[in-house]
């Protein structure tokens, strides 16, 4: 009979969650960010319509990834949010100022230029609060017996804020490149420039944090410069090499699907990369996902559950991209 490591199985599952929203809730984000650079009236409503049928379900992924942490990790996810809690707030409340605007921007046409700037502002800031959030919790948390130890600005230090502020530009390169795909004409010229700079700015961004993480601990250390394993965790930057230079290159060629989905691999290869970094941590230093796994009874009880229920979330999901696939116009779907 085989054995199953269930809090490595939902570990899993919910880096998976992880994954997928950052993948489809970025892109959405990053419309939002580019918001300024985009003129007013047929570009705008053309940006807004790209996103318009998916928005919503995209950030199905972040409560998944965060009820799974409550049910499957309550001890971490009690630690973070102690540890956390003013970025994620943040975050939640940035999340719902921007949805507001998003509808309101079409019901309240008179006042269509301020309720831009709640989308874009909602926006920026949601993803520098995810970007913070996440350099905070890899530069890890201060536990004492099994609790937050830490002071409430913890949080706040340069390395959390790099990786917010380069968030924000991965997340506005994923907007830009999903107009190319998504746009025609100016609007998808106006796209192009874009990613262009975004592409350059996020690639350094990345090998800033990059050089950055191994230095927060000797663990990160080890993890990516011991031998033997430097040999595996060196494929890594040099899978981000390639899909840089096929980035650029598509651009140059004026690709259509192959900027968003260089990008795509792009943030896959850092999240592969943050994930070699905290393994099997949960709340780095001290906690490992089997200290803060839920009993194995109630592990066992909710994993039929998620695995009936993922496959049904991105079944639909798929089925909605796949409906609203192909350009999108200014007329859009409002």
């Amino acid at each position: 009979m085989l054995a199953f490591d269930l809090p490595t199985i939902w570990a899993f599952i919910i880096a998976f969650a992880i994954f997928a929203y950052v993948v489809m809730d970025g892109f959405d984000l990053g419309i939002g960010i580019l918001f300024s650079w985009i003129p007013a009236g047929r570009e705008r409503d053309t940006a807004m319509n790209t996103i318009a049928p998916v928005w919503d379900g995209n950030e199905t992924w972040l409560v998944l990834g965060g009820g799974g942490l409550l049910a499957a990790f309550p001890l971490a996810y009690s630690t973070i949010l102690s540890a956390l809690y003013a970025p994620i707030v943040a975050m939640l409340l940035a999340l719902i100022f921007r949805g507001v605007a998003f509808e309101f921007r079409w019901r309240d046409p008179g006042h269509r230029p301020y309720w831009d700037i709640a989308f874009s502002i909602g926006s920026i800031m949601a993803a520098f609060a995810q970007g913070v959030t996440l350099g905070a919790l890899l530069q890890g948390i201060a536990i004492e017996n099994r609790a937050y130890a830490g002071g409430w600005f913890d949080w706040l230090t340069p390395f959390s804020i790099l990786v917010g502020a380069s968030l924000v530009c991965g997340y506005a390169l994923l907007g830009s490149t999903w107009l190319i795909m998504k746009s025609e004409g100016t609007l998808q010229a106006r796209a192009y420039r874009l990613a262009l700079g975004l592409g350059i700015a996020t690639i350094v961004a990345i090998g800033a944090v990059s050089a950055a993480t191994p230095f927060l601990s000797d663990v990160y250390w080890r993890r990516w410069f011991a031998v033997p394993q430097v040999l595996f965790t060196a494929m890594v930057p040099v899978l981000v090499a390639i899909a840089t230079l096929a980035f650029f290159t598509s651009l140059k060629r004026r690709l259509t699907y192959t900027p968003f989905l260089m990008a795509l691999l792009m943030f896959t290869l850092s999240l592969a990369g943050l994930g070699i970094s905290l393994f099997p941590y949960v709340v780095p230093p001290t906690i490992t996902i089997w200290d803060a796994a839920a009993p194995p009874a109630s592990l066992k009880f909710m994993l039929p559950g998620a695995l009936v229920m993922v496959p049904i979330i991105l079944a639909y999901t798929g089925y909605s991209y796949w409906v609203f696939r192909g350009k999108t116009g200014p007329e859009g779907y409002h």
